[in-house]
């Protein structure tokens, strides 16, 4: 059984049978047709992978995990805002006027500030540390910039990573305000967890531990039934990650990664996703 698929069984059912329900509060999200988007939630879940055990994709149901690479490559490799510069329409539904997000995700990334060392955008100081001064305990990347806020198409929802070294081993903490499960848990563990072992190599080391911090971890009232059947699968072995042999950063593509022997659920069900 793969780790994901683990944590996401137990996770869920925890939600499910312990969670607490916001039906009789106000909140933002809507369904399609207008319905207040209600959830079940528990606060505070942590997750953690071992990048050197196996690769964390969930077995329990297809993860188009080259698109959740493209995903975060179009964060923190074009540290772009324009919804044309992805292959997919994830991020279509929140874009302006302009076909971009607003000052979101890859523009906070991509804005430069003046360090001791010189003048960096976020990503590349990490690389420049992690290879210059890795036994910093300051290497992160933090996109929820309040001033911004209201320029911003979505409030970053995975906000923040904060990497650290030991020995010849890169570990980060993934931290996230809110988390869909049914529809971004695994994709986006898949695509943190391949930037870990991006900046790992783009840095001669070993991608160690992905720490996954989950403020806010629901599930939609109508995706309930969904997720109960998900769960009641009887999840594959994980699959082995191949990585091409590449040491900068700025050369990977969704393609340098390839899941030998993936074997997954079929789930053809349409999702409605919350607006």
């Amino acid at each position: 059984m793969s780790l994901a698929d683990k944590y996401f069984i137990e996770n869920c059912r925890d939600i499910i049978e312990h969670g607490s329900w916001d039906t009789n509060s106000e909140v933002r999200p809507r369904w399609e047709d207008g319905t207040p988007a209600h959830t079940v939630k528990k606060f505070c879940v942590v997750n953690r992978y071992n990048l050197q055990e196996e690769f964390p994709v969930m077995t329990l149901r297809r993860i188009y995990y080259r698109s959740a690479i493209e995903e975060i490559l179009w964060i923190y490799q074009k540290k772009s805002n324009r919804v044309a510069d992805l292959s997919t329409h994830i991020w279509d539904s929140w874009a302006d006027e302009n076909g971009t997000i607003g000052k979101a995700y890859g523009w906070q990334l991509g804005q430069k500030s003046i360090y001791p060392e010189g003048e960096f955008d976020q990503v590349d100081k990490v690389l420049y540390d992690l290879s210059h001064n890795p036994a910093s305990r300051r290497i992160m990347t933090n996109m929820y910039n309040h001033k911004d806020l209201h320029e911003m198409g979505l409030a970053p929802c995975a906000y923040s990573m904060t990497f650290n070294v030991t020995g010849d081993t890169l570990n980060a903490i993934l931290n996230q305000r809110s988390q869909d499960m049914l529809t971004a848990n695994n994709w986006n563990v898949c695509q943190y967890a391949a930037l870990l072992i991006m900046f790992a190599k783009a840095s001669g080391l070993k991608a160690g531990e992905l720490v996954h911090v989950i403020a806010d971890a629901h599930i939609y009232d109508r995706h309930i039934d969904a997720v109960k059947r998900i769960i009641e699968k009887e999840p594959y072995p994980a699959p082995e990650m191949v990585v091409e042999d590449i040491t900068d950063f700025y050369k990977f593509t969704k393609n340098s990664f390839t899941l030998k022997d993936y074997k997954y659920h079929d789930f053809d069900e349409k999702i409605e996703v919350a607006i």
